[in-house]
């Protein structure tokens, strides 16, 4: 009885952290109606048009580095392309709720990754919270908390989320991804304002 148990125990538990149940969440879908492939290329769009366009690396200040998240000026430019890497690498498919890096596919001036993460030097003078690059790929915990970001549904669209579910002992202020414009550039940083996005192949 008692291995019976046991075994259960660890069946259940193995479900859990080999990423099972995130089976059971949609797939995000690109602007053709196909699944998002980890690990494929793919543009962030705008939804809302006339604004911008697709997400691509610029830097602020006096500093070169690190660069940051930012809008393309011009609307007709899709931007970088970006890839997405789930929190169980398992997973062919990217789905939404789930925590994964995001990760520009780009060399740059920087000796440093191009994945995802958050900014918090600018938040006593401009009370933002930014997306940077620099983050690290993988290692799921509490020291990489700020590289982690989820896909989430958004009326007939879709949104980006922070509020990883990697490190259980962690409080974390939940906040969606929207734009902050700063001289004229429109960045992206922690807002209650959600940025509206769609995804295309590249």
């Amino acid at each position: 009885m008692k291995v019976a148990l046991l075994f259960l125990f660890l069946s259940i538990f193995g479900l859990k952290y080999s990423g099972a149940a995130d089976s059971g969440l949609d797939p995000v879908l690109d602007i053709n109606g196909d699944k998002l492939q980890t690990g494929v290329e793919y543009y962030i769009l705008p939804v809302v048009r006339g604004r911008g366009g697709g997400l691509t690396l610029d830097s602020f200040g006096n500093e070169k580095c690190p660069l940051d998240v930012v809008q393309e000026k011009q609307e007709v430019s899709n931007g970088l392309p970006l890839t997405f890497s789930p929190v169980n690498v398992k997973q062919g498919v990217v789905r939404v709720s789930t925590d994964l890096n995001i990760k520009f596919s780009a060399s740059t001036i920087c000796v440093q990754s191009t994945v995802w993460t958050l900014d918090y030097t600018e938040r006593e003078s401009t009370g933002q919270v930014f997306i940077t690059t620099g983050g690290v790929e993988g290692n799921p915990g509490r020291e990489t908390l700020g590289n982690w970001f989820k896909i989430e549904k958004y009326e007939n669209d879709y949104k980006l989320y922070f509020c990883p579910g990697v490190c259980d002992i962690c409080k974390v202020d939940c906040r969606d991804v929207g734009i902050y414009t700063q001289n004229g550039r429109h960045r992206l940083a922690l807002s209650d304002t959600p940025f509206k996005i769609m995804f295309k192949k590249a």
